[in-house]
C-alpha cells in the first residue's frame, strides 16, 4: 500500500464531484465485443482521475501508443475513484464482481481475491514474449502473487518505508536536516520543536482510519522489532510491550506534547494535503509519498528528504515493505490476457516508459530520481538500465535519500489477511489519537481479540 503514479483521488470529496460512483462505468468488456473486428477489447482500473491534468494526459498519451503499436488491442481505461486508494472499496468491488478485466491489487490482496474466485492462474501466458523484461523482475515479488506454485498478478511496484520529513520545517524549528531523528524519543523531541512553530503545524502526523492507521501500526510495531502474527499465522502476536510502546509513544506525542495537531483519522489524502501545505514536520512512508505531495497535492519536492526509520532506543529492527499488482479477472480470453500483460509490460515494467518515462516526467515536475519502485533484480541489465534512465533525468537532490538508501533497515512483508487486520487497527490508532484517556492495554486487548476471531474464522 503506497502510492502507484496514477492511482490516487485527493479525497473522497474530489471523487464524488467528478460523479464517480462504482456503477458510473462499465467495469467489464462487452463479450460480445472482446475480439470484434479482429481487435481484442480490455478494460483497466485505475485510470487517473481527472483533477490529475497532467497524470491523465500521461496515461491516455501512454494508451494512443501502445495502440499504435499494437493495433490489434482497444485499451479501455477506467477510472474508479477510491477503489485505487482505498481498500474497503476495492473489497466491495471485488465481492461484487465488479472489478475491470485487468484490475489492480496491493499485495496484501491476494487471499481475499482468491477467496472471491475472480482471478484466473496467469502462469502460462507470462513470459519474455509477454513481457520482455519479466526474467528481470524481482524473484520475490513474483511470490508474494503466487499461491501453490500458480501466479495470479503482475507485480507493478515495490516499496519499504522510513522517515519522510519537511526540511524547510526542520530549519524553521533549528533542526539539523542532515541528522533526522534516528530514535522515537528523538523524533517526540523533533515533533515538539516543530509543532512549537505554531500555525497549525503538526510536529508529527500519523493515520488512524480507511485501514490506513493499521497498516502504520504494522510498520511502527516492525521498528520494534515487533510483528503482527505468531510465526505460524495462526494468532494475533503485537499485544505485548512492543504493540503497548508503538501506542504510548503516539499518545505521549498526542497528548503529553500536543505535536500531532487536532484533526485526527486521517487516511491517505487527508495527511498529504496537510504535508502538502507545509503543515506537517514528518511522518513515515515510502520514497513515493514525496512523489504524491508534489503531484498531487502542490508542495516541493525540495522541501522534502527521507532517512531510515527510527527504532525504539537505536536503529530500527525492521520496516514495512509491499507494493503492489495487476490481477486478471477470471474469464478472460487467452488474447485478452496476453494483451492485458502486454499493457502492463508498456505501462509498468518497460525503462523509458509509462511510470518509467522519466523523460517526460522531468519537466513536468514530477519527482524523478527517488529509489523507488524498485521491480527489478539487482545487478539486472534492466535494473542498470532503469537506474541510469533515472540518475540521467533526476530533477530532484537525490541526496535527500541518501539516508534512507545508505542505511537499508531490514524488510518484514505484510502479515495475512492484512487488510482486514489493518481495519482491525485502526480502532487501536484512532482510540490513543482521539482519547486523551485512552486504555492502551484495552484497545489491544480488543483488538487482540478481533483478530483472532477473524484468524479462527479463515482456518
Amino acid at each position: 500500500m503506497s502510492v502507484p503514479q496514477y492511482r490516487r483521488a485527493a479525497t473522497l470529496a474530489l471523487v464524488a464531484g467528478l460523479g464517480f460512483s462504482l456503477t458510473a462505468c462499465s467495469t467489464k468488456s462487452d463479450d460480445k465485443d472482446a475480439t470484434a473486428g479482429g481487435k481484442v477489447t480490455i478494460t483497466v482500473d485505475c485510470q487517473p482521475v481527472g483533477a490529475q491534468k497532467e497524470l491523465l494526459k500521461n496515461w491516455n498519451d501512454d494508451v494512443v501508443e501502445f495502440q499504435k503499436q499494437n493495433p490489434d488491442i482497444i485499451v479501455k481505461s477506467v477510472s474508479v475513484g477510491e477503489q485505487c486508494n482505498n481498500p474497503p472499496d476495492f473489497t466491495a468491488r471485488l465481492a461484487g464482481g465488479t472489478v475491470t478485466d485487468v484490475f489492480y491489487g496491493y499485495m496484501t490482496d491476494l487471499a481475499q481475491v482468491l477467496d472471491s474466485g475472480q482471478a484466473m492462474d496467469i502462469s502460462q501466458y507470462v513470459n519474455k514474449d509477454t513481457i520482455s523484461t519479466w526474467d528481470s523482475v524481482d524473484p520475490a515479488l513474483k511470490e508474494v502473487f503466487s499461491d501453490g506454485g500458480k501466479l495470479y498478478a503482475v507485480p507493478v511496484k515495490n516499496y519499504s518505508m522510513g522517515l519522510v520529513y519537511n526540511k524547510a520545517l526542520f530549519q524553521q524549528a533549528g533542526l539539523d536536516v542532515n541528522n533526522p531523528p534516528k530514535t522515537w524519543g528523538e523524533v517526540r523531541t523533533a515533533a515538539k520543536k516543530i509543532s512549537g512553530l505554531g500555525n497549525g503545524i503538526a510536529g508529527y502526523s500519523e493515520y488512524s482510519a480507511g485501514n490506513t492507521g493499521g497498516w502504520h501500526f504494522t510498520s511502527l510495531l516492525y521498528s520494534q522489532g515487533g510483528q503482527v502474527l505468531t510465526a505460524d499465522g495462526k494468532k494475533a502476536d503485537f499485544n505485548n510491550a512492543m504493540g503497548k510502546q508503538v501506542l504510548q509513544n503516539l499518545k505521549d506525542m498526542r497528548y503529553g506534547d500536543n505535536s500531532m495537531g487536532s484533526r485526527q483519522l486521517l487516511q491517505w489524502g487527508d495527511l498529504l494535503t496537510n504535508a502538502g501545505a507545509n503543515k506537517v514536520g514528518m511522518f513515515i512512508g515510502a520514497p513515493d509519498a514525496t512523489q504524491a505531495i508534489v503531484s498531487q497535492f502542490q508542495g516541493k519536492f525540495q522541501d522534502w528528504a527521507m532517512s531510515p526509520l527510527p527504532g525504539q532506543d537505536g536503529p530500527a529492527k525492521g520496516t514495512l515493505g509491499g507494493g503492489e499488482g495487476y490481477f486478471f479477472k477470471k474469464g478472460l480470453s487467452p488474447e485478452q490476457v496476453k494483451a492485458g500483460l502486454k499493457w502492463i509490460a508498456y505501462q509498468k515494467l518497460t525503462p523509458g516508459k509509462g511510470q518509467f518515462d522519466y523523460v517526460r516526467a522531468k519537466p513536468q515536475n514530477y519527482p524523478v530520481g527517488l529509489p523507488q519502485p524498485l521491480l527489478f533484480a539487482n545487478g539486472s541489465e534492466v535494473q542498470k538500465q532503469e537506474l541510469e534512465l533515472r540518475k540521467a533525468n533526476a530533477n530532484l537532490d537525490t541526496t535527500n535519500f541518501a539516508l534512507f538508501e545508505a542505511t537499508p533497515v531490514p524488510i518484514k512483508g505484510e502479515p495475512r489477511n492484512a487488510q482486514a487486520i489493518y481495519a482491525v487497527l485502526d480502532a487501536a490508532m484512532s482510540g490513543v489519537l482521539t482519547n486523551p484517556n485512552a486504555n492502551i492495554d484495552a484497545l489491544l486487548k480488543t483488538a487482540e481479540d478481533k483478530v483472532n476471531q477473524l484468524l479462527a474464522a479463515q482456518s
